[in-house]
């Protein structure tokens, strides 16, 4: 590569060489004496010239100058030309070990850190640092250990930067990550794992290059350069080679773990995956678990354990076939389960902390392992479903065990955990232990109230302390996975031991504690004895009854739960699904429990849930109502129920519906109409993906979108509440009815639909009857299209007709209320005139008594006596009666009420010209105050 600026260049053959003369850059001290100069040029074209014998003398003379001259550090300015001469040293050390000594002390120089002059040459001089650190790899090729072990030294004091006491005049350090940020980008760890090869056999050297590898793995840039290089495999096929120190186990051991953090971790398995790697894992690990007896040795080995785990995760992990599967079986079963293999004899695990770290991770294996089902004979032969159960027990006596009572609980935990994994897998060996059994007493002693107080303090543990729900956690987990098989004589033993009711027992002891306290833990547990509920209930009559009103009184609070809380995180979500599906296979079937759910208004939870529009549960709910609908009481539930702004369930279903089809992109008008009466149902998408030929016994795209959505249920639902007299519903509900009614006869013209492009497709031409009616069923489907289409549209019209005539209505109201307005007016003018003027109340008199003349009879019988029915003398308009009410002027005003009548003059004495009370004249108090009668 070319030179830096400031870099003197060696000259050619043919170039005349100038004097040596003293420049600033090459001056130097040692201790205060003065150096001569020391031109690198002239270093370098000293080692290639070889025509003197005397030359090796000069030669290590001047190298022993440059050594000298940049004992304080190496500029970054005569990086090249120093690695040019470490270069040239190392290729005269094939032929002369005398050079040995000097490469080694330049290579000491390039592990101090590097001289820079100004801020900018760190920069500048990035290609000439990049070149140089990468030279470190390729000098691996030197055959001298002194020279290998000396990089590798160079190598880790970039990771253990010292400041140094003295620097050349004018220079500084560069910073403390510059050299590693080199090694990372000259990619000087593929290198250096390349070089193993070279030091196989030299356990010292060997031993340096692992240091220095181990050093660069904690870079992510450096562990990917590794990987390219086959890192993982090269090292670990090497585990058990020669090394009384047991530092290449150590060295290997942690570099494989920083490859599997900071690089690809499938790569690192994949790699990890071969009979070589794993037959040196298990090597290593029965090694120290024979032998080792340290503390370090045990940690050593737990790690190497956890490098197992993580490549039995790999399925092309050949575990099985190295034995190494079997081994890992007999250990997690050490302690519970004796075993004839002669291998016991020389295990010996105490319970320290280091052995009860194994033990779990001897579980953990267990579950790892089981993902395989090529292991599951292995598993059975070590009978590990007998080994779990041990712990599948409370600890009744805490001072027997040598675990401790957390110790014992962690352990409880992660076996119960690791039977979930296993038990499913060996249901024969989980019948024999009597699984069923044990799992019931023990989830009976979970509720119990035995003084026990959880630590809590494990992964599995979460949510335990104090109490024994984690304990019930993972029991109903086994239980769950285990009933999900639907092996009949599984089920039929826990069925014959009263399990359905023990659990209702559980569910409500939990329903009491959620009451306090809502936690995740709680809500899985619900969840999980629902759904075994549901898989043991499901299409057996008398488990149903044995469910009954019991278990309907337990779904009923669950389906009344808060919405909000479907979206909280903690599982409600779950819980509600679970006791849908639990209405689903408990009830429903079953005429007792339907009824009395249809008692306790469950159909209307049903309905406030549907009425969420939560596309994930409406089809569940739809499903639960159309299966319902079989009971004949539901209908009217259904019909009775009322939403917000009293909605009906009808108009509820056919918004579903709406909104279904505008999710699906189906064509309507903007009144709700059909657009294409030949594919009235289609959406956008599945017109857009067309018809695709597919094998007679495949469904096609017509038959697999009716349980991709909700229209079929909706249909169903409403086919079992009939079509007419639907309650809620509008014009436009009545338009989108017209279009479910008729569901059935379009699917079906789809589907017929579809037949006929699938010929078209495959070129096949029907024979002509079967073209005939494939016309005919066509030409069916259409008009039935057309008759919806005209019907949709007469509803319309209707509407708007009705429209009209409520319209009509309205503004004949009005009119009736402008005009009795009007006439209240014309009255009180009226009465205002009589009022005002005597001569209009004369008028009125006058007309008054005319009128009443002209609607007497004009016939009299003879010698009849008439009677006068007037009082003359009245200026009023208003009919006479027996009572005359006083509500003005007072009398000794005005004299009284009748003081200027014909009648007065007659029969009443006037004194003063007020009425006064004689013997004749009564005042009618109990009728009304100031009321009197005439007589």
């Amino acid at each position: 590569m070319p030179s830096p600026a400031g870099a003197q260049v060696a000259p050619s053959p043919g170039e005349k060489r100038r004097p040596l003369r003293a420049r600033d850059s090459d001056l130097g001290t040692s201790q205060g004496s003065q150096l001569k100069f020391v031109d690198l040029n002239h270093v370098i074209k000293l080692l290639e010239d070889s025509s003197s014998n005397n030359e090796e003398e000069k030669q290590l003379e001047i190298l022993k100058k440059v050594v000298t001259r940049y004992e304080n550090g190496l500029p970054l300015k005569d990086l090249s030309q120093i690695f040019k001469i470490l270069n040239l040293c190392a290729e005269k050390i094939q032929y002369q070990e005398a050079f040995i000594e000097p490469t080694c002390d330049i290579l000491k120089l390039c592990g101090l850190p590097f001289l820079k002059k100004k801020l900018s040459d760190e920069v500048n001089y990035v290609p000439v640092a990049l070149e140089s650190v990468a030279q470190f790899g390729y000098l691996m090729r030197v055959p001298s250990s002194q020279v290998r072990i000396q990089i590798c030294k160079c190598i880790i004091s970039f990771y253990q930067v010292e400041q140094l006491n003295k620097q050349l005049a004018g220079f500084q350090s560069t910073s403390a990550n510059y050299k590693i940020q080199m090694a990372e980008l000259a990619g000087l760890a593929e290198t250096l794992v390349l070089s193993l090869a070279l030091v196989e056999n030299q356990l010292a050297e060997k031993l340096w290059v692992l240091k220095a590898l181990q050093h660069l793995s904690t870079s992510g840039v450096n562990c990917k350069f590794m990987m390219k290089a086959q890192a993982a495999s090269r090292i670990c096929s090497h585990l058990n080679d020669a090394d009384p120190s047991g530092q290449l186990l150590f060295r290997s051991s942690a570099i494989l773990w920083n490859l599997l953090e900071n690089a690809s971790k499938e790569e690192i398995i994949n790699q990890l995956s071969n009979l070589e790697c794993i037959y040196a894992l298990k090597e290593a690990f029965v090694n120290l678990l024979i032998h080792g007896f340290r503390h370090y040795d045990r940690q050593l080995r737990n790690d190497l354990l956890v490098i197992a785990t993580l490549i039995a995760e790999n399925p092309g992990a050949p575990m099985i076939e190295s034995g190494f599967t079997q081994l890992l079986i007999l250990l997690a079963t050490f302690s519970e389960v004796k075993s004839q293999n002669p291998l016991e004899n020389d295990i010996k695990l105490s319970f320290s902390y280091e052995d009860f770290e194994l033990k779990k991770l001897l579980f953990n294996m267990v579950a790892v392992l089981a993902r395989d089902l090529c292991t599951v004979q292995l598993l059975s032969e070590g009978k590990v479903v007998l080994a779990l159960f041990h712990y599948v027990k409370p600890n009744e006596k805490p001072g027997v065990h040598d675990w401790s009572a957390a110790q014992y609980e962690e352990l409880q935990l992660h076996a119960i955990a690791t039977l979930a994994s296993v038990a499913p897998l060996l249901v024969d060996d989980y019948m024999t232990c009597q699984g069923n059994t044990r799992l019931l007493m023990f989830l009976e002693w979970c509720v119990g109230q035995d003084p026990f107080f959880g630590q809590g303090n494990c992964f599995h543990g979460a949510g335990g302390r104090g109490n024994k729900l984690a304990q019930m956690r993972y029991s109903l987990r086994v239980l769950r996975l285990v009933v999900s098989l639907c092996d009949e004589a599984v089920n039929l033993d826990l069925c014959d031991q009263g399990a359905i009711n023990q659990l209702l027992d559980i569910l409500k002891h939990l329903g009491n504690t959620a009451k306090e306290k809502e936690d995740a833990i709680v809500l899985e547990i619900q969840t999980d004895i629902l759904l075994i509920l549901s898989t043991l209930c499901e299409n057996d009559l008398h488990r149903k009854e044995l469910f009954g009103c019991e278990g309907v009184d337990i779904l009923i609070p669950l389906m009344k739960m808060d919405p909000n809380k479907l979206y909280s995180g903690l599982g409600h979500n779950q819980l509600l699904f679970s006791a849908l599906d639990s209405l689903w296979c408990c009830v429903m079937g079953c005429y007792i429990s339907e009824d009395y759910f249809l008692e306790k208004e469950g159909i209307f939870l049903l309905l406030d849930l549907l009425a969420l529009k939560q596309k994930n549960i409406c089809n569940l709910i739809l499903g639960i109502l159309v299966e319902f609908c079989d009971n004949s009481k539901t209908a009217s539930h259904i019909n009775a129920w009322r939403g917000k702004k009293n909605q009906t369930a009808a108009s509820l279903l056919i918004q579903l519906w709406k909104q279904e089809e505008l999710e699906l992109g189906v064509k309507h008008d903007q009144d709700g109409r059909i657009v294409g009466v030949k594919k009235p149902l289609v959406g956008s998408f599945q017109e857009q993906q067309g018809v695709i030929p597919m094998p007679a016994n495949c469904p096609t795209i017509a038959i697999v979108e009716v349980s991709e959505n909700m229209r079929a249920k909706i249909y169903s639902v409403l086919c079992k509440l009939g079509f007419e007299s639907l309650p809620g519903l509008s014009a436009k509900d009545f338009v989108t009815l017209a279009i479910i009614r008729r569901y059935l006869d379009f699917k079906v013209a789809e589907v017929w639909s579809e037949i006929c492009e699938e010929l078209k497709e495959e070129n096949f031409r029907p024979v002509t009857p079967d073209e005939e009616a494939l016309k005919v069923i066509s030409e069916a489907s259409e008009n039935v299209g057309k008759m919806v289409a005209t019907l949709q549209t007469d509803v319309l019209k209707s509407q708007q007709r009705q429209e009209l005539h409520e319209e009509e209505k309205a503004y004949s109201e009005i009119q009736a209320i402008h005009k009795q307005k009007e006439m209240v007016n014309k009255f009180w003018e009226d009465f205002l005139t009589r009022t005002s003027n005597y001569v209009a109340l004369k008028k009125a008199k006058r007309l008054q008594e005319k009128s009443i003349q002209a609607s007497r009879s004009k016939s009299r019988p003879q010698n009849a006596t008439l009677h006068s029915t007037e009082i003359k003398g009245l200026n009023t308009t208003i009919a006479s009666g027996r009572l005359v009410t006083v509500e003005s002027t007072p009398s000794e005003l005005t004299g009284g009420p009748l003081a200027d009548t014909d009648l007065a003059l007659r029969k009443l004495s006037v004194r003063g010209g007020a009425l006064q009370k004689i013997k004749g004249i009564k005042v009618l108090t109990p009728y009304k105050k100031n009321s009197v009668s005439v007589k």
